[in-house]
């Protein structure tokens, strides 16, 4: 198995490079650009797609590290977790759809991460 800190950081890789192709993708279509207009499109997708594997991957093997057993229940604060990370994944379609929600997007993407890393270093029950 390998270190925690292996798993720590391509947890925080996987949420850097999620974070950036929808920051990307945001401000693009904020200033008006569209989907199939964006020449670092597949760059973008590709990104997000690696990012929210990465999260997966590290996540998991994070848990595994702190001694979560297979199949054994998990708290709360991860299904939150697990909740907010599944929204990343969910909110690529979002920018060029309603390109006016880029704005509220740039506020929540970043407040979202954070309600993220609370819920991992606070653990509430």
């Amino acid at each position: 198995m390998l270190p925690y800190s292996f798993y720590k950081i391509v947890h925080i890789l996987g949420i850097a490079l999620t974070l950036v192709a929808l920051g990307g993708m945001t401000v693009h279509a904020l200033n008006g650009g569209l989907k199939l207009e964006n020449a670092a499109r597949k760059l973008l997708i590709a990104m997000h797609g690696a990012g929210v594997f990465l999260i997966l991957l590290g996540g998991f093997g994070l848990l595994a590290r702190i001694g979560f057993a297979h199949g054994s229940g998990f708290p709360l604060w991860l299904w939150v977790k697990l909740g907010l990370w599944a929204s990343f994944a969910i909110v690529a379609a979002i920018p060029y759809r309603k390109p006016n929600a880029g704005r509220a997007l740039l506020v929540a993407l970043p407040t979202l991460a954070a309600a993220a890393a609370a819920m991992a270093v606070y653990k509430p029950t």
